[in-house]
């Protein structure tokens, strides 16, 4: 119960933190909310633009502003956005659900399939299917998110005409009307993008635990005693390299929100990524605030995920737990 609390503390303690530090960065931008959302060939008066700067509050100090905001999220009310002109949690409830489909679907391929790939490299180490599952890893990880997604994009949407173009749905297609099918054909080639990005880090992990497991005593005393490679990797050899893999696994969920920002924008996908892009850039600060702390949950429930996980995995952690009691 105490541990359930702590981190209850924890996560209020953590929003709190990025709320002020997410308002300050705010602050510090030549970001003007109002000319933003009126655009540069506006023509209003004086007396209307000091109206909307006053609705919207920013005649005040900066320090009435924040805590009137942190009054209304206590409250359970994040304040209307800026530039969309509604309640902020209408419009995050909204993005993060097609967000959260996309980032569930990668996050899941990547950690799999590099986990396999990893093991393969391990288990024919120094051979020529160990180098090239090295070459193309460190090729992806050290390539720019939205310059992969735009060569994504021309390939399997422009040139073959595989993939829809852009959009989470069918433009022209009322929302009642998208189907099923509609909506998972669009997530196909951005969740391609994201998990092809992110499978390079676990194999490359993967690959050097279970390469530590193959030196070792233990595994020399197997193979002398008969036992095969791939019996030995799949009766000891997994146990031991879960474990840092779901670490591995579980850390890369903020790097994936960060990556899925960068790959809505270019495939135009209807996620939190979009609206977090104009929202930055229109100087939206109820929107970005709600946004951060959004993620920030993202992140914060992954890695209790993987401490819940720990135990499972390992049974000797679980005991650990029970002898410090």
């Amino acid at each position: 119960m105490k541990k359930i609390i702590w981190q209850i503390a924890k996560l209020f303690f953590l929003l709190f933190a990025i709320s002020i530090i997410t308002f300050l960065l705010m602050k510090l931008t030549p970001i003007d909310p109002v000319s933003s959302y009126l655009g540069a060939d506006s023509n209003v008066t004086q007396e209307q633009y000091d109206y909307l700067v006053k609705v919207w509050g920013l005649d005040q100090p900066s320090i009435i502003q924040y805590f009137n905001w942190l009054k209304g999220a206590l409250s359970g009310n994040m304040g209307d956005s800026f530039i969309y002109n509604k309640p902020v949690f209408e419009l995050i409830s909204k993005a993060a659900s097609n967000t959260f489909m996309l980032m569930l679907t990668s996050w899941l391929l990547s950690g799999i399939i590099g986990f396999i790939l990893g093991i393969v490299a391990a288990a024919y180490h120094g051979r020529i299917i160990d180098q090239i599952i090295q070459k193309i890893s460190y090729l992806f990880a050290s390539m720019p998110t939205f310059w992969f997604a735009i060569l994504m994009l021309m390939f399997f949407a422009v040139t073959l005409g595989w993939f829809p173009v852009g959009m989470s749905a069918p433009i022209g297609v009322i929302e009642k009307d998208v189907s099923l099918w509609h909506r998972i054909h669009h997530m196909i080639l951005p969740a391609m993008t994201l998990s092809i990005l992110g499978i390079s880090k676990i194999a490359l992990h993967t690959r050097e635990k279970l390469i530590d497991v193959l030196n070792s005593e233990y595994f020399l005393y197997s193979k002398v005693n008969g036992e095969k490679l791939w019996e030995f990797i799949r009766k000891h050899g997994i146990r031991n390299i879960l474990l840092p893999a779901v670490t591995i696994q579980f850390a890369s969920i903020s790097e994936l929100f960060g990556g899925s920002v960068l790959v809505e924008n270019v495939f135009s996908y209807a996620g939190l990524g979009n609206i977090t892009k104009i929202a930055g850039v229109k100087g939206d600060m109820p929107l970005l605030l709600a946004i951060t702390l959004v993620s920030a949950v993202f992140v914060f429930v992954g890695n209790l995920c993987a401490n819940i996980l720990y135990p499972i995995i390992d049974p000797r952690i679980r005991e650990g737990m029970y002898n410090d009691r």
